[in-house]
């Protein structure tokens, strides 16, 4: 194959979601590759956000019932949106919280500890402040971290094998927390297995999906997920500090919410200001607090967008320019220390690619230096995501082009090899 520029201008000639690049802020001379971290701001967004403000500028407090987008009801909106993209009907996903919070809420409602089945099983690589949620939650039940929270650890500090997470449901676990796309290296994990197993064994699972909604499409309803969080910032393109999501299998509705606010409450209720809570029969149970309705505007504009594109054909460009960025990186830069870290088969990638270097922050810096935003994750790893929706194939050859420059021009030297304060 003769990877060469004319190539990449072909292949977006072809890509049929090359006119969504038309949708979003794309700064002049630069290449953005950290839409796995944090996506670009869409004209659509905007809009909505726009819309928004001018709802409380015109109507004040009755912006709450009145105005293009009614606050007293985003949430649920926003929910039914986004529920195609985790295969989940409108009800069993409400937009609320951030990452953390809606971890919170979950365990706090679905960790019922039980004699010897007291323990959380999870994985050593998933992201640190699941983590520190799960030690925290333990604590609040009297247990030690140290013993209760069971971590399936990595056979080569890369991947996860579903073998050894099936081996770890022992009649201890009271309640699972895995990944769904591991934020370093990408693998996606086999969620329906992963269900069946832990179902088979009558322990509860839940999936931090960060890493995977809008980048792949999921069937939670179908596989029996008990429930699921994420947050809507990265390839949703929802914005710094975006509102979160939580999905919750309608077998479980009528669970009480481990932490209640009154925002969980039946929409009729809410205002009857009774101190007996009645939960809405739906996701929207578990949320919490009054809705940050400025950061969750701009989703409304993110998600027509993706109700346009399409989510499979999302899935399918991502695969595809990714596997291209990976041929090119083989191509050009094979004897030059870097290694691919991330899943080569399609089925378990997910939509970045993770590439691995001794000399990997000094080399980010070096790129941003040049006009290429990438993502660096210690010790060693730049992420390089290409986003199906605004990224082309011309500028995935242009990044691999100053990868080659950079080291042999060993532009990298004159940086220190550690990350910065945000990373």
């Amino acid at each position: 194959m003769f990877l060469t520029l004319e190539y990449a201008k072909q292949l977006d000639k072809e890509d049929s979601l090359y006119r969504f690049r038309e949708e979003f802020y794309i700064k002049p001379n630069s290449i953005y590759m950290d839409g796995n971290s944090l996506g670009l701001l869409s004209k659509r967004a905007e809009r909505t956000l726009l819309e928004s403000l001018n709802d409380w500028k015109e109507h004040g407090i009755d912006g709450w019932t009145k105005g293009k987008h009614p606050w007293f009801f985003l949430s649920e909106k926003l929910g039914e949106m986004m529920a195609p993209l985790v295969g989940a009907s409108s009800d069993e996903v409400i937009v609320t919280g951030s990452t953390t919070v809606n971890l919170h809420q979950l365990v706090a409602t679905f960790y019922k500890p039980e004699g010897k089945k007291s323990k959380i099983l999870a994985d050593e690589l998933t992201f640190p402040s699941d983590i520190y949620a799960l030690q925290s939650q333990l604590r609040i039940h009297g247990f030690d971290p140290v013993t209760h929270l069971i971590r399936v650890k990595s056979r080569d500090g890369r991947f996860l094998e579903e073998e050894d997470i099936i081996e770890a449901m022992t009649d201890e676990i009271a309640l699972i927390i895995l990944p769904t796309v591991l934020y370093r290296s990408g693998q996606i994990l086999d969620m329906k297995r992963l269900t069946v197993e832990a179902n088979k064994r009558g322990i509860l699972i839940g999936f931090d999906g960060c890493h995977s909604i809008g980048a792949i499409p999921h069937s939670f309803s179908e596989w029996g997920v008990d429930f699921a969080y994420w947050c809507n910032y990265k390839h949703l393109n929802g914005g710094p500090g975006s509102v979160g999501g939580l999905y919750v299998n309608k077998k479980h509705f009528g669970t009480a919410p481990g932490l209640a606010g009154w925002f969980g409450s039946k929409k009729e209720k809410q205002f009857d200001m009774e101190h007996s809570l009645t939960p809405a029969e739906s996701a929207g149970a578990y949320q919490i607090g009054t809705p940050h309705v400025l950061s969750l505007a701009p989703l409304l504009g993110a998600l027509e967008i993706f109700a346009e594109a399409g989510i499979e054909n999302i899935r399918e460009k991502s695969l595809r320019i990714n596997r291209f960025l990976m041929d090119l990186l083989e191509q050009v830069l094979s004897d030059m220390g870097f290694n691919i870290g991330n899943p080569q088969d399609d089925v378990s990638r997910g939509g970045h690619v993770s590439l691995e270097h001794n000399e990997a922050a000094r080399i980010c810096k070096a790129l941003k230096e040049n006009g290429i935003i990438p993502d660096f994750r210690a010790p060693n790893i730049i992420r390089l995501a290409p986003v199906a929706l605004y990224t082309s194939y011309s500028e995935v050859w242009e990044v691999v082009q100053m990868l080659k420059k950079i080291m042999v021009e060993k532009q990298y030297e004159k940086f220190e090899n550690e990350r910065e304060v945000v990373a």
